[in-house]
């Protein structure tokens, strides 16, 4: 689905970013990036998507060469980065176009993230966690193989953040669309994902991969999850020292 070879983005006035950053993502998996601050999480995000393809080495998605803004990519953000002059309905189909199916695809959306009856409100009327729901439908309407998500539940209370990434699971299991999800929370991170990848450095490089090979469902409190969390806070903890 997706490959990465020797990936480096980096920046002359000495802002961080990574380098020689390399691997692949199959159909379906869902792939976590760790690390402390600074060290290119996001801007890693952002090459992934074309949004930023000042970047050196070479990268494919579904076998061709990938450096620009695709519509096989969709994107969720910290925040839901809605319009407020627009309704939930004009949201989620914005950027698609026009075609008999729309609205059929809209309200399929709306029934997954479980916003029916919604479509006509604005923005300024919904909650942080259903303006979130908003922004999962959007990403997802056109249908994308890869979903990109930045630390997408944040900014959220911890009952709602649960909710969402048990929604995005349930959409996971539906489309087996491919993710790679930029985080700094570790619990989301194990509960989420088939594997973990940890940057390190400013630049930022590749320290560790870490496979979760629980089934899901998984239980958020079990045992094994908890012994890979106090590895993984003890790997981050040695990279902080470091410094």
């Amino acid at each position: 689905m997706l490959t990465i070879n020797n990936v480096s983005r980096t920046f002359s006035d000495g802002a961080a970013g990574f380098m020689n950053v390399r691997f692949s993502a199959g159909t379906g998996e869902i792939i976590g990036i760790l690390g402390t601050s600074g060290c290119g999480k996001s801007t890693l995000l952002r090459v992934l998507s074309g949004l930023d393809p000042a970047f050196e080495g070479e990268m494919t998605l579904l076998g061709k060469p990938h450096r620009t803004v695709s519509p096989e990519i969709g994107m969720i953000f910290q925040e839901p980065r809605l319009m407020p002059w627009l309704t939930v309905f004009d949201n989620v189909a914005f950027g698609l176009k026009a075609t008999p199916d729309v609205k059929e695809r809209v309200q399929q959306l709306l029934r997954i993230v479980q916003l029916e009856g919604f479509e006509g409100h604005y923005p300024k009327d919904l909650s942080g966690g259903m303006a979130q729901r908003v922004a999962i439908a959007r990403a997802l309407i056109t249908k994308p193989n890869l979903l990109l998500l930045d630390e997408p539940f944040s900014a959220l209370d911890a009952f709602t953040k649960m909710q969402l990434q048990d929604l995005l699971l349930d959409i996971w299991q539906e489309r087996e669309t491919t993710m790679v999800l930029v985080t700094h929370d570790i619990d989301e991170a194990l509960y989420l994902c088939d594997r973990i990848f940890i940057l390190q450095g400013q630049p930022g490089t590749l320290y560790e991969e870490i496979r979760v090979n629980q089934k899901r469902p998984r239980v958020r409190s079990s045992e094994e999850l908890a012994k890979q969390k106090a590895y993984i806070l003890a790997t981050l903890r040695l990279q902080k020292e470091s410094k």
